[in-house]
């Protein structure tokens, strides 16, 4: 392989791990937010129907009638009225109002939607005992000379 192709490789082997990087799992959050906008998106011509509809999906309903559930609705409908290139750019004021009343109030959102674990118990692992075979043990009789 030539200098050439070899930089043509790494080339594409960087883009196949930036391109795989970027493809991660969304996080509950956004899975949400995907679902309830998928929800809402059933061919309706009303874009009011729409919205109304994504905010009525069952998968959020937790969220919005949560003690921030005003800002969520703003943030979210504000999210799915988005037109600009960067969904949801011009929404971050709603979203701050949102990460501010979470702030204020802790217990707005159960832990998972804010990403943290309830529990950080992992289940007890099982120990072995592992008992190497007779021929790798080292003879205990005196070494002859």
């Amino acid at each position: 392989m030539g200098q050439t192709e070899s930089v043509e490789a790494q080339t594409v082997t960087t883009t196949e791990v930036d391109s795989n990087s970027n493809s991660s799992n969304p996080t509950s959050l956004e899975s949400v937010i995907a679902e309830a906008q998928a929800y809402g998106n059933q061919n309706t011509e009303n874009i009011d129907e729409m919205l109304q509809k994504a905010l009525d999906c069952p998968c959020i309903a937790d969220l919005k009638n949560a003690g921030c559930g005003a800002q969520f609705s703003d943030a979210f409908l504000c999210f799915l009225k988005s037109t600009s290139e960067e969904k949801g750019s011009e929404c971050v004021n709603p979203f701050i109002a949102l990460q501010n009343c979470i702030k204020a109030n802790p217990n707005a959102f159960s832990k998972d939607i804010q990403g943290e674990d309830e529990s950080k118990e992992s289940e007890p692992v099982q120990e072995y005992k592992i008992i190497p075979p007779d021929w790798s043990k080292e003879s205990q009789k005196p070494a002859r000379l």
